[in-house]
């Protein structure tokens, strides 16, 4: 796979001519326009002085807004606020995205004679959204859920955090990690995966034979110097939280009073606009900032069933399940070619998405993983 810096991609520099632009809409409102974002909220911000800071940090805003929406208080699923209006559009929602419980006959049916391999994202999906991201534990049952489901299939949790912190946060071993949005991946020993640049044999905490892949190494020294930087020029916004994510570093916003999120896009601005070779994306009230190279979740699992010998297998059923906009390229991957099957995690209506099927919280992804384990057991007998 080709991971040279995509000097195409939307990224926080002077930018480059693009004939085809990655953000769905014409070239001609490059890089000026405030509406110059798409699914994946990456922003293309000319670094220019003058009445344009104001026009870069509106975009910003409404990048931040529309990646953060705000409900009437009625009743709460996984932290998220939904109307009664959300409600009705949600199961409108629902008739494209059906639940993968209420289809789970149709999803085991379609995997009958194939072995699954299970990838999972982890924030919002195995466990809840919190104010505290330091805090996001996971249940203990779905801990034991995961166990078991991972006793019968080849299972991956693929997150933006660290892989580090999101092993200590669900504590299995029997599991593969990928961190930093499958920048920092611990996979099985295969020649195959060998093959690929900056991947190294190495040992887990069980000091078992893995491989390490990490293609975006050269870049660490990069992101300390802008997590250092971050975390100094944003200390005096009250609420903000700056994560270090090996690989990426993430903003947090949660606890920003929102009069205050203008001063948040500000203060990432002016530290990464000397930073050409790192983009800026979004997800559920953070702001990440994170390397132009040519890799992603999608790239992530495709490099992991590679790994774990399932690749290019007519009998191999893939299926992952996340929340956020970053497990869209993973959703993609697997709807391409028929591949497998993607399941988005929200009690919310989103716009449009990659994946097949929905499951409303963790708590459903708990039910999803349970199902699967006792569907297993029964088609053994």
């Amino acid at each position: 796979m080709d991971l040279k810096p995509n000097h195409t991609a939307s990224v926080i520099a002077d930018p480059v001519p693009l004939s085809k632009s990655r953000l769905g809409v014409p070239s001609s409102l490059l890089p000026y326009s405030s509406a110059a974002f798409s699914r994946n909220l990456f922003l293309t911000v000319p670094w220019k002085t003058g009445i344009l800071d104001d026009v870069r940090t509106s975009s910003w805003l409404d990048a931040m807004k529309s990646s953060s929406p705000s409900y009437k208080k009625t009743r709460c699923f996984n932290n998220e606020l939904i109307s009664a209006d959300t409600d009705v559009a949600y199961h409108t929602w629902m008739v494209k995205y059906p639940s993968a419980l209420t289809s789970f006959e149709q999803i085991t049916s379609f995997g009958k004679g194939k072995r699954i391999a299970l990838f999972l994202d982890y924030d919002g999906t195995l466990s809840p959204i919190v104010d505290n991201p330091d805090c996001a534990f996971m249940s203990n049952d779905m801990r034991a859920a995961v166990a078991k489901v991972a006793k019968h299939f080849p299972t991956a949790i693929i997150t933006g955090r660290s892989r580090d912190k999101v092993y200590e946060f669900v504590g299995l071993t029997d599991l593969y990690y990928a961190g930093s949005h499958g920048m920092d991946i611990m996979g099985p020993v295969r020649q195959s995966s060998n093959d690929h640049s900056n991947c190294i044999t190495s040992t887990d905490k069980q000091r078992k034979e893995v491989n390490l892949f990490q293609p975006a190494s050269e870049f660490l020294p990069m992101i300390d110097e802008v997590f250092n930087s971050l975390v100094n020029s944003t200390k005096e916004i009250k609420g903000t939280k700056v994560e270090n994510n090996k690989f990426c570093v993430s903003v947090h916003y949660r606890n920003v009073d929102e009069k205050d999120w203008t001063t948040v896009a500000k203060c990432v601005r002016d530290v990464i606009r000397n930073y050409p070779r790192l983009q800026l994306t979004h997800g559920r009230k953070v702001l990440e900032v994170r390397p132009v190279i040519n890799w992603d979740k999608g790239r992530a699992v495709t490099f992991l069933l590679e790994s774990l010998g399932l690749s290019n297998c007519d009998d191999v059923l893939p299926i992952y399940v996340g929340d956020d906009r970053t497990d869209e390229d993973a959703f993609k991957v697997l709807r391409e070619g028929n591949r497998g099957y993607g399941i988005l995690v929200s009690s919310v209506p989103k716009e449009e998405s990659n994946a097949d099927f929905s499951l409303r919280d963790p708590q459903e992804v708990m039910e999803f993983l349970k199902s699967l384990v006792i569907w297993k057991k029964k088609s053994a007998l």
